[in-house]
């Protein structure tokens, strides 16, 4: 009997292009030899045979696009032809009570996923348990992601309002909200799609469900359709992640009252916008709703926005927003807010007294608490802190030995490139490596416009441990690749020992600083000095040289400017 053998579920994947054929006509194949390898822009997938045969005919050839249902070949002697077996059904089938691991992620952010995807990689059984519909978290599903795609669309629409003033003039945009969250959310499902189609490759088995430890062995967990099932493990990696602080006075309940999540849903434009918190989150998206119109107010508790990066660094967002949005109030609290019909009532209380104003959303962005309490670690003897937070050692264990833990859960800074390295390190010890966390440094972005982004020390916290340093700072008004923006306000600033002249930190405000902190973050994870980093000939013109004209300002060796020379006793 002859059956067709068909491509089988391959997640979100369609139009995949063939790679590789390993079979042809009268082939003897056993079940699980690999037929024809496709290759994603997210994965290299093998498609095996679902059982033993002789192949009669192949439909498909190299360079074939196909998509789930495809007939690949057809097979004589072979049993069912359904979906392959093992190797691509691991992540549909949930695991029965009782299922054990090698290792069992909690979470499946970018940390969580990365821990599950390099325990696989190095050949261990791997269950991924997720609350979420689809994996990526927070990050991928309501965070990091979305906001980038509705920041892009706020860049587009205020330099086409700044061309005008170059003699390029456009009309005023028109504001599809469905479309511009349509096109949101569709890259967000591209991504987390793509993480399905990576976990199937990997034989990573997806548990969908919210997971809480029942001993230092084992898992429950709750599925939303009420099942429930326990999962064994010998090592397990925690990944929870962390939840947005929801201030006891603010009524939360009313829909007017948002958090990072609401505001990336785009329900519609506010007239009157209130950005509770002058940090990352809250001013990246502060930056999406001005441009759609919004007028925007900020109330930051300290003296300055982004109390975490220098002043100098701040200062030039600080003078383009403030021009731009309807108020930035610094050193001020919000007391108590009330939702009445007309509006949320905001009572604000800062240098000039108290004041009530109405607004008719407002955001609420004052950092995010992890997720340790809720995840039952005390059943598995895992210490947490009072405020959440479970302490890892370097290699990221707990304190129980088979219990790894990484990401916003362990401490700040909560961002995911942190998550991710601390993530592979958790699984490489898990599997038997002699892996540490041993990054010297952690850059931060906020992808505001302009972009502000640091690495290293800042200047004040240098100050603050009595360092002897020194610093070169570049104005982006000697850029010329700066001026063809349209955009001079920028500023790169490197910190270098005063001893050694090496690198020790780095602040940069300015369109794509974000890219540009990257080579600061390896100059010093390398140990360069002030001398490799302006002997290192950076293409021009671009912002990248802007680095290396900082070190050469700290040299004395700079001719982009005329620096005068100090006088000698």
């Amino acid at each position: 009997m002859s059956t067709e053998i068909k491509v089988p579920d391959i997640g979100d994947f369609k139009n995949v292009p063939i790679i590789e054929l390993h079979v042809k006509p009268g082939q003897i194949v056993n079940a699980e030899d690999t037929l024809i390898t496709l290759e994603s822009d997210k994965a290299t997938m093998d498609v095996p045979a679902p059982a033993a045969g002789t192949v009669e005919t192949v439909s498909v050839k190299v360079g074939d696009r196909v998509s789930q249902g495809t007939t690949i070949l057809t097979l004589a002697g072979g049993a069912s032809a359904a979906a392959p077996a093992s190797r691509e059904a691991a992540s549909d089938v949930p695991a029965s009570s009782g299922a054990n691991y090698d290792v069992v992620v909690l979470g499946a952010g970018p940390g969580g996923y990365s821990a599950a995807f390099r325990a696989a990689d190095l050949g261990k059984t791997v269950a991924l348990i997720e609350r979420w519909p689809s994996l990526g978290g927070v990050c991928l599903n309501v965070g990091c992601i979305p906001s980038k795609a509705l920041l892009h669309a706020a860049k587009v629409i205020d330099e086409t309002r700044e061309m005008s003033l170059h003699g390029v003039s456009f009309a005023e945009p028109t504001i599809n909200l469905d479309a511009l969250r349509g096109w949101k959310d569709g890259i967000v499902k591209k991504l987390t799609g793509g993480l399905a189609g990576l976990a199937k490759a990997r034989k990573v088995t997806v548990l969908q469900g919210t997971g809480t430890f029942a001993s230092p062995t084992s898992i429950n967990i709750a599925a939303a359709d009420g099942s429930r099932q326990t999962v064994g493990f010998t090592s397990a990696i925690i990944a929870a992640g962390s939840e947005p602080i929801t201030p006891p006075f603010i009524p939360h309940d009313d829909p007017r009252v948002l958090d990072s999540t609401g505001a990336l849903e785009l329900a519609d434009t506010p007239r009157r916008l209130l950005v509770l918190g002058g940090g990352i989150i809250g001013l990246e998206m502060a930056t999406v709703y001005h441009a759609l119109g919004s007028r925007v107010t900020v109330a930051e508790f300290m003296d300055q926005l982004m109390p975490g990066a220098d002043r100098d660094i701040v200062s030039p967002l600080m003078k383009r927003i403030e021009k731009r949005y309807e108020r930035i109030l610094l050193k001020t609290k919000v007391t108590a807010v009330a939702a009445k019909a007309d509006g949320l009532h905001v009572t604000l209380e800062g240098p000039d007294g108290v004041t009530t104003e109405i607004f008719d959303k407002m955001l609420c962005a004052v950092g995010r608490k992890p997720n340790g309490k809720l995840i039952a670690a005390e059943a598995a003897g895992v210490a947490v802190d009072e405020r959440g937070y479970i302490a890892v050692d370097k290699q990221m264990r707990t304190n129980v030995p088979n219990i790894f833990a990484i990401g916003d859960i362990v401490g700040q800074p909560m961002l995911a490139h942190k998550a991710v390295h601390e993530g592979h390190v958790a699984a490489e010890v898990a599997c038997g490596m002699k892996s540490v966390f041993d990054a010297r440094v952690i850059p931060s972005v906020a992808y505001t416009d302009p972009e502000v982004a640091w690495v290293g020390l800042t200047e004040n916290e240098a100050k603050a441990r009595g360092m002897t340093f020194g610093k070169g700072v570049f104005p982006w008004a000697a850029s010329g690749r700066s001026l063809a923006l349209g955009r001079d306000e920028g500023i790169t600033k490197v910190l270098f020992d005063d001893v050694t002249h090496r690198i020790i930190g780095c602040g940069i405000v300015g369109p794509s600083a974000g890219d540009l902190i990257a080579e600061a973050a390896l100059a010093i994870e390398v140990g360069a000095d002030a001398a490799d980093i302006a002997h290192t000939i950076h293409p021009h013109p671009t912002l990248s040289e802007t680095v290396g004209m900082a070190a050469e300002m700290f040299e004395g060796t700079i001719t982009d400017l005329y620096i005068p020379k100090k006088k000698t006793a």
